[in-house]
């Protein structure tokens, strides 16, 4: 899964007009890079209308934790309920309810179709930035993406440029991949945590990124292969084998 190679300024001016209808906001700094940060509500149809529970917060309570779930790009293709001929069901919802579950608020809506990746981080950096400006600590922000939206998350991370936010990104790290965030030299921001199952033919290690970003904002970091054996099927449905390490990762 690759993003639209457009420069990353040229980028960071198009996220000002991400959607129709966006509303635009006081301009928000990401690391060095200063931008008009917009939002708006994405549509939701009757199939998604438990998503509305996951919406950002009108209200944003300080104390608590926070967990950004970027789902992967089969919600996107289908819509949901979203189902693999090779994987089954993307339980979207069932993902969502066990994260809360944990004891986070958790923030996800449904993309749409054939999102532009490098776009849609910049409207989550936006709200991640809201966050920390309402004063949540960095350490209460964890991004979790799966395949497309760790893709995204990768992204978030390189935008912000804050060392203390905690990331998780699933089944994203193929060849293809990596070689495409070397070559835009992609430098990962933050706490990180890498998984994939052993088998997952569309995903593998992230440490040679781990490695370029090292002393340049890349803080606390692992790796976790798993061997569930459903390869990128891990990530549709909620695995205590990559659910309780990410909800133990986002409260170290």
């Amino acid at each position: 899964m690759k993003f639209v190679t457009a420069s990353r300024f040229f980028t960071l001016i198009l996220m000002t007009v991400f959607l129709a209808g966006c509303r635009s906001v006081a301009p928000t700094s990401f690391g060095n890079k200063t931008i008009s940060v917009t939002s708006t509500a994405l549509p939701t149809s009757d199939s998604s209308l438990f998503l509305t529970q996951y919406a950002f917060p009108t209200s944003i309570d300080p104390t608590k934790r926070y967990m950004f779930y970027l789902h992967g790009k089969i919600i996107e293709d289908q819509g949901i309920p979203a189902v693999s001929p090779e994987y089954g069901e993307y339980e979207y919802e069932a993902i969502l309810e066990k994260l809360a579950s944990f004891g986070f608020t958790v923030i996800s809506e449904q993309r749409p179709k054939n999102a532009d990746g490098m776009k849609y981080a910049g409207r989550v950096a936006g709200q991640v930035t809201e966050l920390l400006n309402a004063g949540v600590p960095a350490k209460n922000i964890t991004v979790v993406g799966a395949s497309k939206g760790a893709g995204i998350a990768i992204e978030v991370s390189h935008l912000l440029e804050n060392e203390e936010i905690n990331f998780v990104i699933m089944g994203i790290c193929n060849p293809d991949e990596v070689e495409f965030l070397m070559q835009n030299q992609t430098i990962l921001y933050g706490n990180i945590l890498s998984i994939y199952d052993s088998v997952d033919e569309l995903a593998g290690s992230c440490q040679e990124i781990f490695a370029i970003s090292k002393g340049r904002g890349l803080a606390r970091h692992d790796e976790i292969v798993l061997h569930v054996g459903t390869g990128h099927g891990i990530l549709y449905k909620p695995l205590d084998e990559w659910m309780i390490p990410i909800t133990q990762w986002a409260k170290q």
